[in-house]
Order: C-alpha cells, then sequence, then structure tokens
C-alpha cells in the first residue's frame, strides 16, 4: 500500500450503480486540478460479477484522454499509483437498525446510520406497533447488510434490549452477500449489558460492541457507531461482494460508501468556509440530502425517490398534482404516467426534447422536496430529554414524545449545493437554479452551487488523505457558483411592493429599484464579483433582521447572477390551471430558464 503523501497523481473513482465513474488530478504548476474523467457501466452483476471489469473500463477512457497509462497488460494497476475509491454499487450499504423508543434511541440509530452512507431499510422499535410475528417476518424478508442495535442509557432499560436480542436469535435474519455469512450486528446500547447482548448474540452473528450512542438522554455520540458501521462495511459487506476483495488491494486507503464521502466534503465546506449549508444528490433510485448546521451535520436517504428506477414512486409520493404544477404547458395525467413509465423501465435514457426535459426537472423538484422534508423530519433536537421516566414506562404508559421543531432555519441557510443527474447535467446553469429555489425554498440570502461533474465522492475518500488536494479541485473545477438567490420570508398580495433594493454594481452604476410581489428577476453579477446592498422587505416579509426590517449586505454572483425571489415562502401556486400556467411561463421567461420561443408557444 502506497502510504506516501507527497504525490503530484492521484487516480479516484467511484463505483455506482449503474456507472463508474473516474477521474485524474494533477499537480501542475504548485496546485491540484482535474485534467481528465472517464465512465463506464459498473459490472458488479452478471455476466461479469467483478466491479473492476468496470473500473478498468473507466480508467481506459482516462488513459485514452491524457496519454498516462495506468494499467499493466495483464489489466491490473500499475505499481506506485495512488488510488482511492468509493463505492454504491449492489444497491450501497443497506443496514436495518433496531431500537427501543422509535422517536428518541431508535431515532439517534437511524442518524448514526444515514451518517454512515447507509440506506436504513427498516427501524425496529417496542412501540412501532407491530406484533413479534410480524416483526420476525420482517426481519427475515429484508436481508441486510447488517443491523445497529441501539436503545437504554447508560444503566437504564435492560429488558427491552435483552428482548429485542432474543428476538434476532429466533428470526435469524440473513445477510444480502455470502453463503454461510454471519450477520453483522453492531450494538451501540446500555454497556451495563454487554455481557448479556454478547451471550445471546455472540454465537450466531459477527458482533461488534461499541459505546452507547445515547449515554444519557441529553447526549448523542454517534460516531463510534458510525466508525463501526464503516469496519463491518470493508470486513463483512465489501469482502463478499463480487470483485472488492480484489479492488482494495488497489486502492491506497479503505474504500467507503459513496454518500458518506459525499457527506465528508460537504463538511469540509462548512468547517472551511463557516456556514450552514444543504447538499442534494438525487440519483436514479435514491436522493439523499445532507446538511451541516450549527457544526451538526445530518444525512438522510429517501430510498423510495430517484429520477430513472424509483421515479414512478416520486409520482406516488408526491401526487400527480404536485408535479404537473411545475409543468408550464397543459398535459394530461395519462400521458404524464406513461412520459415517467417509459423512463423507469428506460432509466438511462436522457430528455430528446424539451417537454420531456420539462418534465423531468418537475420530478426532480418533488423528489427533492419530499426528501428534504424527510430530512428536517430528522434534523431536530434529541427527543426525550426532559422526560424524567424511565424509557420502558414511556411506551407502557402510552406516553409519545412530540416530534420536535427542526434545527434548520432556512433564512440562516448560507448555501445549497446540488448534485446528481438533473441538477449537474442540466442543459443551462439557471435551469439548476429554478429547480433547487423550487425544491428548498431558500429565505433571505443564499448562495447556490452545482457539483459540475458529479466529483464529490472523489474528493470526499481523498480529503481523508490529501485535503488540500480535494478542496483545491472541490474549489476550482468541480464546484459551479450559480448566484444567489434573494428571498424573504413570509407573505403579500400580488403586485405589492416587496423588496426595495438599492447597490452600486461593479461597472459603477446605481441599482435603486422595487421588486413587486409574487415575481422572479435576475441581475447579472459575475462570479467573482460582490456588491454591498441594502435590501428593504414590506411590513410581513422578513429578510432575516425580523418583519419590514432592512438587511444590509455582502452579496456575490456567479454564472447566473442575482435572483430575486418574491413569490412568498411558503411558495403557493395557482389552483386555477390557466392561471398556474401563466405565472410558470413569467416566472421561467424573467430568469430564461427556457427559451422564450419554446415558452410562449405554450400560451
Amino acid at each position: 500500500m502506497n502510504t506516501s503523501l507527497d504525490i503530484d497523481t492521484i487516480l479516484a473513482t467511484d463505483v455506482g450503480s449503474t456507472t463508474s465513474k473516474a477521474i485524474l488530478i494533477k499537480k501542475i504548476m504548485g496546485e491540484f486540478r482535474l485534467v481528465g474523467r472517464g465512465e463506464a457501466p459498473t459490472t458488479v452483476e452478471a455476466p461479469f460479477e467483478d466491479v473492476r471489469v468496470g473500473v478498468r473500463n473507466a480508467v481506459k477512457q482516462v488513459e485514452d484522454l491524457t496519454g498516462i497509462h495506468f494499467l499493466m497488460k495483464d489489466r491490473s494497476l500499475k505499481k506506485g499509483t495512488f488510488y482511492v475509491s468509493t463505492s454504491s454499487a449492489g444497491g450501497g450499504l443497506q443496514i436495518m437498525v433496531s431500537g427501543v423508543i422509535r422517536r428518541m434511541t431508535a431515532e439517534s440509530g437511524e442518524r448514526a446510520a444515514l451518517g454512515a452512507g447507509a440506506i436504513v431499510l427498516d427501524v425496529i422499535s417496542i412501540d412501532d406497533g407491530r406484533e413479534i410475528h410480524e416483526k420476525i417476518e420482517r426481519m427475515r424478508s429484508l436481508r441486510p447488510d447488517m443491523i445497529l442495535m441501539v436503545g437504554g442509557t447508560d444503566g437504564g432499560d435492560k429488558i427491552d434490549l435483552i428482548d429485542a436480542a432474543e428476538l434476532f436469535v429466533s428470526a435469524k435474519p440473513r445477510p444480502r452477500f455470502g453463503i454461510g455469512f454471519k450477520l453483522p450486528i453492531i450494538y451501540a446500547g446500555n454497556c451495563m449489558i454487554q455481557n448479556t447482548i454478547k451471550d445471546i448474540l455472540g454465537e450466531s452473528f459477527a458482533l461488534r460492541i461499541v459505546s452507547n450512542i445515547r449515554p444519557t438522554l441529553d447526549i448523542e455520540d454517534t460516531e463510534p457507531a458510525r466508525e463501526g458501521v464503516h469496519d463491518f462495511y470493508l470486513e463483512h459487506v465489501m469482502s463478499h461482494a463480487p470483485g472488492y476483495p480484489d479492488l482494495m488491494k488497489w486502492t491506497d486507503i479503505a474504500i467507503i460508501p459513496t454518500p458518506a464521502a459525499v457527506g465528508d466534503i460537504c463538511q469540509m465546506v462548512a468547517e472551511t468556509q463557516n456556514i450552514n449549508l444543504v447538499g442534494t444528490d438525487p440519483g436514479g433510485a435514491t436522493t439523499d440530502i445532507f446538511s451541516v448546521f450549527d457544526g451538526k451535520f445530518l444525512r438522510t436517504v429517501s430510498a423510495n425517490l430517484g429520477m430513472s428506477y424509483s421515479i414512478c414512486n416520486v409520482l406516488k409520493e408526491a401526487g400527480v398534482a404536485n408535479i404537473m404544477r411545475w409543468i408550464p404547458f397543459s398535459i394530461e395525467e395519462r400521458e404524464l404516467r406513461n412520459r415517467l413509465r417509459n423512463k423507469m423501465i428506460r432509466p438511462t435514457t436522457i430528455p430528446p426534447d424539451f417537454k420531456s426535459l420539462i418534465v423531468e426537472q418537475a420530478v426532480g423538484r418533488e423528489a427533492m422536496r419530499l426528501a428534504f422534508k424527510a430530512h428536517l423530519s430528522l434534523a431536530t433536537p434529541l427527543r426525550g430529554v426532559k422526560k424524567k421516566k424511565d424509557l420502558g414506562s414511556l411506551v407502557r404508559d402510552n406516553v409519545k414524545d412530540p416530534v420536535g421543531k427542526t434545527y434548520i432555519d432556512r433564512l440562516r441557510l448560507d448555501m445549497i449545493i446540488g448534485s446528481g443527474g438533473v441538477n449537474s447535467h442540466a442543459p443551462r446553469r439557471v435551469q439548476s437554479a429554478s429547480v433547487l429555489i423550487d425544491a428548498f425554498q431558500p429565505e433571505g440570502i443564499t448562495k447556490l452551487m452545482i457539483d459540475s461533474i458529479f466529483m464529490m465522492p472523489h474528493l470526499g475518500v481523498l480529503s481523508k488523505v490529501k485535503p488540500d488536494a480535494a478542496l483545491n479541485v472541490l474549489t476550482k473545477d468541480c464546484l459551479v457558483v450559480v448566484g444567489t438567490c434573494i428571498a424573504p420570508k413570509g407573505l403579500a398580495k400580488d403586485g405589492a411592493d416587496a423588496l426595495s433594493i438599492t447597490a452600486t454594481l461593479p461597472d459603477g452604476t446605481s441599482l435603486d429599484k422595487t421588486i413587486p410581489y409574487g415575481t422572479m428577476e435576475m441581475i447579472p453579477l459575475g462570479e467573482r464579483e460582490t456588491i454591498n446592498m441594502v435590501i428593504k422587505p414590506q411590513s410581513g416579509l422578513n429578510m432575516g433582521k425580523g418583519n419590514g426590517k432592512s438587511l444590509e449586505t455582502t452579496v456575490s454572483g456567479g454564472v447566473v447572477g442575482l435572483i430575486f425571489d418574491t413569490r412568498g415562502r411558503p411558495l403557493v401556486l395557482p389552483e386555477n390551471d390557466k392561471e398556474r400556467r401563466e405565472k410558470l411561463i413569467k416566472w421561467y421567461l424573467s430568469l430564461g430558464v427556457y427559451p422564450e420561443k419554446i415558452l410562449k408557444g405554450y400560451l
């Protein structure tokens, strides 16, 4: 294994569920830059059943583009190549969480699993409303990669945890990979019964014990559980996946799950810039949401919301009306359903015309909106902190802990980063901006960024050993600064004055204008250009200083510039179909989201 950090050439791959992507990074004139990229279909399934085939094909494209060779004649990786990789092939890391109270310790376990880059298949708890036989049947049908078992404070609940452990022995759940392979269980519960848990589970499962995820009600420590998940992922899951044992011999550091790598790079951005951010990655089968807010990191995955394999699930979850509300032309429900079904059975196709593109971006808005809604439900303060009853009595007395309010305040959200095909590969960057604004409805002043070619996973794993290289490529080659969204919180009447703006533009021109409520406007401002601006909202609207109070701030531009969104928060579209389509066309025209000729043809 190459452990030297004095390197100037880095090869990185991401082995995705459908596509393996390779990038080449080199030090040029003292700084690390992207010099080549290639991709090829992932080969984890038959007939190849060896992920290295897809990796080699992606690397071969990099070789052809750059003239630099990494593969030997026997198709192995040349010695001395500094190589790192992430992976979500084979459906990614899939975990079942077992807890005591769903809204307390089980929720902490869910956060730990999601933060480790996993898809949570199910959360089993004593208060989930299922009978014992139903839980056993569910455990047997899931076939997870591992189980994360949590519950009880140190010295607290014992009986329910022991019952849960004995339930696993009765259910005998089997792992997804490996015949005769013991299913891994990570125990991160009450430390006082670790030996008892070992006696119950030690023979039937590959058990690892880590420190309690909730040692007290007011402390949540997910890091030991996350580390345990990662170690088991390499030791038990990756080692049984087709071709991974040999691929792991190529890498200079451990392969990590793709979502965990994206989370790492999001945290790096937030820490280096001292900001609050939200990141999104809508893929073919899932939509991941990442947030770093006041230093708290959280990742959630909506496993049924995707842009190809799961696109019909978005239709089901969002409903036809919510998808159609973003479409500026008249379309029958049957046609919409058929378009999405065709995408599901032909997942690698791209939109052949503007109508198809608009429909796909409408689905993207809803997938990210729903995923963010689910994210906010977990981005809450610790529940149960003020309860004085023991955990078991909370259930037995039917005392329900209320759902807490999210700690993510959109008025203090500094940045949104969009990744995934619907964001990264939009024909116009302003389309990506429009999709992100509609999906997340940012408030106040929010910078919009796009992962240009989906490099964030590669840079996330690279940040473990070469943070300077990862950060340099991230800022110079990966993230595209789309612009800044300026949007007041609150509602008003259409046509009323919403914002009064005063500023001096870089060319010396004075900007002094009023923006009416219910509109979207764009002012060009370059990526490296900043201006000081005074923004005065009307009474009832809030830019972060309070209702009707002025905000004096510095704003920066981007590829698109400054986008003023005075449509109101929360955003409500007209119910009348004709009125709604007219408004959409007006908004899209004001930003140049779609060509004027196309939009006016829909009137």
